[in-house]
């Protein structure tokens, strides 16, 4: 990302405040004392005067109690802050910081239970830390997000000692806290990289002359040998007195529209991750690309309804737009409506474009209404169909059955995968550029795609 620090969330910090109505308690230390004094029951069978050592032994120990309390910091001299080290993308792990600052004139020893949701990690983290006096002292823990979108952190709960460990206070500090989590932004930035080195390979495809990269005007240089004649500006050669050639670049402020659909069928788990997560994964890497490139990106996101549109702008500020929405992009339980959402970017895009659309196929006899969708786009704009497959399904179709009921399902299988190829073929016969991808390639293959179309000028 251009400002990755902007999308890293915000640090909070709260004053403690009591956990509970009197929030004390003993501490180690306190019990180890107190079953010292039962040694004193032994010889109590003998002299009844033991019993008294014991009893004034455990006063004793509750007086140090009492002393260890009255030198433990109130709660108001301690505060708590919680620190990002970086923005919370999905599978990507990152660390957290948790500084206990001290004001006191006392060193305690403190364990921290920070509320954490299970979208960040699956059990909340407990640190140690050890602040001194008028000091400060930070631990850190790891998350690893596991789902896209608003995750909800709570309080802080604190339980700290001096350093005899006699008495301790329980306290809490306030620290609530809505953190998005974003789509993979790792992955963006290696195709980012990838973008810059295949600009290098089209310059020097241009000094070589290779055709189909593009009819945008650039600028004007000296005639060379082997530069084509249509490409001679001769108005720049009637003022010049010798022949000028015009030179190309690929063309930029194009509109690219990113679709994708979150209806049931993206629901289905790929490798640890649902199809829509690893669409919203790509859909972020190709709009990084399209946008580094100068063209317009437009995002459409549809179940049932249009759940998220942005309309097509460029600027890293879009950027920024972008990664938010993709965030909050959730899988739907009923089957998304494709020719509504079809009909709306009709409405809303008169121009030529690319439309790049993410989906997967029904099952079904009947042609799926995606397929319909897609098509009724096609006359208008350039359409890159993406269907995210199903490893499994194509692992079993390639199987050789030994019992009759694998036969049944490995037959199923071929038909299926044999009807999915059949509809996509369909659709690159109408025009569209339809492809059929693993979850993992899903990115690769999408800004390869991309960058073919805008090197062969098809747009």
């Amino acid at each position: 990302m251009n400002d990755p620090a902007r999308l890293v969330p915000r640090e909070i910090e709260a004053k403690a405040q009591s956990h509970k109505r009197l929030g004390v308690a003993f501490g180690d230390r306190f019990f180890m004392l107190f079953f010292i004094g039962l040694v004193w029951l032994g010889p109590a069978f003998i002299d009844l005067r033991f019993v008294y050592a014991m009893f004034a032994w455990d006063g004793l120990v509750l007086l140090a109690w009492l002393g260890d309390l009255a030198q433990l910091p109130k709660p108001v001299q301690l505060t708590v802050r919680r620190s990002w080290r970086s923005a919370a993308a999905l599978s990507i792990s990152s660390d957290v910081d948790l500084i206990l600052m001290n004001s006191a004139g006392a060193r305690i020893s403190a364990s921290l239970v920070d509320n954490v949701p299970l979208q960040l990690r699956s059990e909340p983290p407990t640190l140690t830390i050890r602040a001194g006096a008028k000091g400060e002292g930070k631990a850190s823990y790891r998350i690893r997000p596991t789902q896209r979108g608003d995750a909800t952190l709570g309080d802080c709960y604190v339980r700290y000692q001096s350093i005899l460990r006699i008495a301790e206070r329980w306290v809490r500090a306030p620290l609530g806290q809505t953190v998005r989590i974003y789509p993979n932004l790792e992955e963006a930035k290696r195709h980012s990289i990838y973008l810059l080195r295949s600009r290098q390979i089209a310059l020097e495809k241009r000094h070589a002359r290779v055709r189909g990269i593009g009819r945008e005007f650039e600028s004007l240089r000296e005639y060379q040998q082997g530069d084509e004649y249509r490409d001679i500006c001769w108005t720049a050669a009637a003022r010049r007195g010798k022949l000028v050639t015009r030179v190309y670049q690929i063309e930029r402020s194009q509109t690219v529209w990113i679709v994708i659909d979150s209806g049931r069928l993206m629901r289905a788990r790929v490798g640890g991750f649902s199809k829509l997560d690893h669409a919203v994964n790509s859909a972020l890497s190709l709009a990084q690309v399209a946008l580094y490139s100068g063209d317009r990106v437009g995002l459409v996101a549809y179940g049932r309804g249009i759940r998220h549109q942005l309309p097509a702008a460029k600027g890293s500020a879009h950027l920024r737009q972008v990664i938010e929405q993709l965030a909050l992009v959730h899988e739907e339980g009923s089957e998304a409506d494709h020719l509504q959402m079809a009909a709306r970017l009709l409405t809303d895009q008169k121009r030529r474009s690319l439309i790049v659309w993410l989906t997967d196929l029904a099952e079904t006899a009947m042609t799926p209404e995606v397929i319909e969708a897609a098509s009724m786009m096609m006359p208008r704009h350039l359409v890159l169909f993406v269907v995210i497959g199903q490893p499994d399904l194509g692992a079993l179709a390639s199987k050789t059955p030994k019992t009759e009921s694998e036969m049944y399902r490995v037959a199923a299988a071929q038909e299926m995968v044999h009807r999915r190829e059949l509809l996509l073929a369909r659709l690159r016969e109408r025009g569209a550029l339809a492809l059929e991808v693993s979850s993992g390639a899903v990115s690769p293959v999408l800004v390869n795609a991309y960058l073919q179309i805008k090197e062969r000028n098809q747009l």
